[in-house]
């Protein structure tokens, strides 16, 4: 049985060591920039927690000494992230549930697009 949305979470902060709040279990996960809303990440794993912390904006920044020598990569802040899960009971129900959100994001996505384009037609 597929649980509901968490709320949205922000990343937590690279240079601290505080860890991300999502289970080791399936479930499906979505990741939007906190100011537009674009959604960059969504999918559905086995383990959430290892999903997310694997993303780019994820990866902890290396410190000290060894930040010195490092190629610094240009990254988007985490904090300019959040994340929501939505816990399941297995793997092949978290895939179901993705495809069926998925599919409700692009309806909702159409309806709007048509919508904007009728009424740019209408004036």
């Amino acid at each position: 049985m597929i649980h509901n949305w968490t709320s949205w979470k922000t990343f937590p902060d690279p240079r601290t060591e505080a860890a991300l709040e999502a289970p080791a279990g399936p479930g499906v996960y979505e990741v939007r920039h906190s100011v537009s809303g674009r959604v960059v990440a969504f999918g559905s794993t086995s383990n959430v927690a290892s999903a997310l912390s694997g993303l780019a904006i994820a990866r902890r920044v290396p410190r000290g000494f060894a930040g010195l020598f490092q190629s610094q990569v240009l990254l988007p802040r985490p904090l300019d992230f959040e994340y929501r899960i939505c816990a399941a009971n297995s793997r092949a129900e978290a895939k179901s549930a993705a495809r069926r959100l998925l599919g409700l994001k692009q309806a909702s996505w159409h309806e709007r697009f048509t919508a904007a384009v009728l009424g740019q037609r209408a004036r």
